[in-house]
C-alpha cells in the first residue's frame, strides 16, 4: 500500500522541457531588442567619408617612418556606430545601404554575417560587430513571493529555476510553506520549493518567455476525535509522516481514545484507489478513501512512520466504549457518492 501512495506524485516539471534544448536560447535576437551595429572598413567609407567615421569610433592611419622593406603607409580605417536599431514586431531591423533583414532568430554573430554579405561590392572589406545593448526578447517574469519580482534578463549562463528565484531576491517566506509555478508555451507544471530545492531534475533550465510564480500556499491538516484539541494544524515540515501528524496534535487521549480506531479521510486519484484493490465509480474525478490505522499493533507504527500525509488529510481518533466513529463514517457516507471505501493500514 505504501508504495502504490509513493507513486501518486504531481507531475514534475521537466515534462515541461522540450526535446530540442534551447542552450543558446540567451544569444537569440528577438522583437523589442534594442542593437548596437559598428562597422569598420578599409579607405573611403559608406557612413562617414574618407578616413573618418561619423559614430564614436576615429580612423587611423599609420603615418610614422617606413622601416626597410616596407611596402607603404597602411591604409585608413574607419569605424562607425550606426544609431541603436530596435527589432520591430516583424522580427527585422533595416540597415542604410543593406536594407531590411531579418534579425529574429539569429544571433548577433549571424545578423553581423548577414549585414556584411550585404554590403559586398559597396564597401573595401567591411567587417561588422552586432550587440544587444537592451535585451527585450530574453527575459523571465518573476513574481509572487519573491523579494524582487519583476522582469529577469537570461544570460548566456543558462540561468536554471533556483538561479532565477535568487536573482530575484530569493524566497520571501519558509520554503516550505511554498509552490513554484512555470508556465511555458501556455503549459503550466508545479513542484514544491522544497522539492525543488532537493531534486536537481526539476530545476530546469530557463527559457525566455517563461514566467515564473512562487505562491504561498501552507499545507494543513484536520484532526478530530479523541485529541486533546479539535484543529487544523499547518505543516511544520514539508515531508510530513501519519505518525508526525498524529503526535503533532499530543496523540490519542489515553481515557477517551480507541487505540484501535485512528482513521485518516483523504480524496485520493482514481487511479491510486485501484492500485489498493478498492471500488472506483466509473468517471470519477476522486474517489473517497478511509484508512483505518490500528495502534495497538507494533506494525502499525512502522507503517504510520512511512504514510505520508497530504494537503487537507483528515484525521479522527474514535472514541472508546462510545463508538462514535461509525456516527462519524455514516455522515461522510451522506456526503459522498458513492459510498466511501476504506483501506486497512495494518491488518
Amino acid at each position: 500500500m505504501i508504495d502504490a501512495l509513493a507513486t501518486d506524485q504531481p507531475p514534475p516539471l521537466n515534462t515541461l522541457i522540450e526535446t530540442a534544448t534551447a542552450a543558446d536560447a540567451a544569444e537569440r535576437i528577438g522583437p523589442g531588442d534594442t542593437l548596437q551595429v559598428s562597422i569598420f572598413e578599409l579607405g573611403s567609407s559608406l557612413f562617414g567619408g574618407v578616413g573618418g567615421g561619423t559614430g564614436s569610433g576615429a580612423a587611423t592611419q599609420s603615418t610614422g617612418s617606413q622601416s626597410m622593406g616596407s611596402v607603404g603607409p597602411l591604409p585608413a580605417v574607419s569605424a562607425d556606430n550606426l544609431p541603436p536599431i530596435v527589432v520591430d514586431a516583424t522580427g527585422t531591423v533595416d540597415i542604410p545601404y543593406v536594407g531590411r533583414l531579418q534579425a529574429a532568430g539569429r544571433t548577433p554573430a549571424q545578423l553581423a554575417t548577414a549585414i556584411r554579405g550585404g554590403l559586398h561590392g559597396l564597401s573595401q572589406n567591411p567587417q561588422v560587430l552586432v550587440r544587444i545593448a537592451n535585451d527585450i526578447a530574453n527575459q523571465v517574469v518573476v513574481g509572487g513571493e519573491v523579494r524582487k519580482p519583476g522582469r529577469q534578463e537570461l544570460t548566456l549562463a543558462h540561468e536554471h529555476l533556483l538561479d532565477m528565484i535568487a536573482i530575484a531576491g530569493g524566497e520571501a517566506r519558509l520554503p516550505q510553506d511554498l509552490q513554484v509555478y512555470l508556465t511555458r508555451h501556455e503549459r503550466t507544471g508545479s513542484v514544491a520549493l522544497t522539492t525543488l530545492e532537493n531534486d536537481p531534475q526539476q530545476n530546469v533550465a530557463l527559457v525566455p518567455g517563461d514566467r515564473i510564480q512562487v505562491t504561498y500556499q501552507p499545507k494543513t491538516y484536520s484532526v478530530f476525535g479523541a485529541t486533546s484539541k479539535v484543529s487544523v494544524v499547518p505543516f511544520p515540515i514539508s515531508q510530513l509522516s501519519l505518525a508526525e501528524a498524529v503526535a503533532g496534535t499530543g496523540g490519542p487521549s489515553d481515557d477517551r481514545a480507541d487505540p484501535n480506531a485512528v482513521f485518516l479521510f483523504r480524496y485520493e486519484k482514481p487511479e491510486v484507489a485501484t492500485r489498493l484493490g478498492l471500488p472506483v465509480r466509473p468517471g470519477a474525478a476522486v474517489a473517497p478513501v478511509l484508512y483505518q490505522l490500528d495502534m495497538m499493533k507494533p506494525t502499525s507504527y512502522f507503517i504510520a512512520q512511512h504514510f505520508a500525509m497530504h494537503d487537507k488529510d483528515l484525521i479522527f481518533i474514535a472514541n472508546a466504549k462510545l463508538n462514535k466513529f461509525y456516527k462519524f463514517f455514516n455522515l461522510l457516507s451522506t456526503l459522498v457518492s458513492p459510498t466511501m471505501s476504506a483501506a486497512y493500514l495494518a491488518k
